[in-house]
């Protein structure tokens, strides 16, 4: 349970500095489209699957997938707009 927790806290400072960064800033220059999207869906995957778990087996169980990637796909989600928004949208 204590590793679930710690690996939820890392993923998520992983995630929040690029976000907030990009919130205040709106400059995406150095951000990869094709990853972040990837990150984003792979986010979304793991969250449907801490869902899952949740429903199936418990709270307990699945809770670390789920607010884990419920926080970095809203993240990851922020940024591609953003991303998008400047790379199509202000040409």
């Amino acid at each position: 349970m204590i590793i679930g927790w710690l690996g939820s806290i890392g993923l998520i400072l992983g995630y929040l500095p690029q976000a907030i960064q990009t919130i205040r800033t709106r400059q995406t220059d150095g951000i990869s489209l094709p990853g972040f999207c990837m990150m984003a869906i792979g986010s979304l995957c793991f969250m449907s699957q801490g869902l899952m778990l949740c429903i199936e087996q418990g709270v307990s169980t699945g809770i670390f997938f789920f607010i884990t990637n419920l926080i970095t796909t809203v993240c990851a989600t922020v940024i591609f707009i953003i991303k998008m928004h400047n790379d199509y949208f202000k040409k």
